[in-house]
């Protein structure tokens, strides 16, 4: 089985922007028509450069659209935020189990997004270094605006869950693992295996190939080491340690976003 969404991508202006070039890609498959340089004027950016997927989802909540993030970055959220036997918590770990009877309800929503605030104005408390303090700030305001913060079991199953509804993902992953390339320094971009650090990126999943276990991925970086047009497919195993691996630039996520 195979699924694949006709999802335009434009190259991403400079090195830092690939985030909002992502976002602009997923508001013009919904017929959404805005411009590129609106959008990267719009999203906030972070003083080290790049910006944050909740800062995305933001934006796409200001606009009127619904916005989840699927985070696995334990930098910042606890795993027993979301486990059931902590507090009853309807919200299963494990994509599998999800169905109409476990789906959340809008008021089993609104107390989950109330919990997390709590535990993150808790964790700020404690915590003091600025990247956290900036993400769970933006984190906060995400769900204030009525997003969604979830964290299950990264697979095939998850990935496809959405592209069998014609749903892009935006996900914020390990550019250095995807890419398979040297670090590079933070402060030019320059790949050097020695100085380098870890590098994150932006790209839109928009298909998958079941039986070949690939994902076709969107990227608004070209040239790139994985293809010659914004397009190509990657590996499943190859694409989830990459999502996972971003944990290390506080990437690590998957944004959905849909109409309402």
């Amino acid at each position: 089985m195979t699924e694949e969404l006709k999802l335009e991508i434009q190259a991403q202006p400079d090195d830092t922007t690939c985030g909002p070039t992502c976002l602009q890609a997923v508001y013009a498959y919904f017929s959404d028509n805005i411009a590129l340089t609106k959008v990267i004027a719009e999203v906030p950016a972070l003083t080290a450069g790049g910006t944050l997927a909740v800062l995305l989802g933001e934006h796409a909540l200001r606009r009127g659209y619904k916005a989840s993030i699927y985070t696995y970055n334990l930098e910042v959220f606890d795993p027993s935020w979301f486990a059931d036997e902590t507090r009853g918590n309807p919200v299963k770990m494990h994509p599998s189990k999800v169905s109409a009877k476990s789906t959340p309800t809008p008021k089993d929503k609104t107390a989950q997004r109330a919990y997390l605030i709590e535990r993150l104005t808790q964790q700020r408390r404690h915590k003091s270094w600025m990247k956290l303090q900036t993400a769970s700030a933006a984190y906060m305001q995400f769900l204030e605006l009525g997003g969604n913060i979830f964290m299950q079991e990264l697979n095939s199953e998850l990935i496809r869950r959405f592209l069998k509804k014609s749903v892009p993902i935006l996900t914020g992953l390990s550019s250095t693992y995807l890419y398979f390339t040297k670090r590079e320094v933070p402060e030019n971009c320059k790949p050097d295996d020695v100085k380098g650090c870890p590098s994150g990126h932006f790209v839109v999943l928009c298909g998958y190939d079941k039986a070949a276990r690939t994902v076709s991925v969107a990227d608004p970086y070209l040239p790139n080491p994985l293809g010659e047009k914004h397009h190509y497919d990657v590996h499943l195993d190859r694409l989830i340690a990459a999502i996972l691996l971003g944990v290390l630039t506080y990437d690590a996520n998957l944004l959905v976003i849909e109409p309402k």
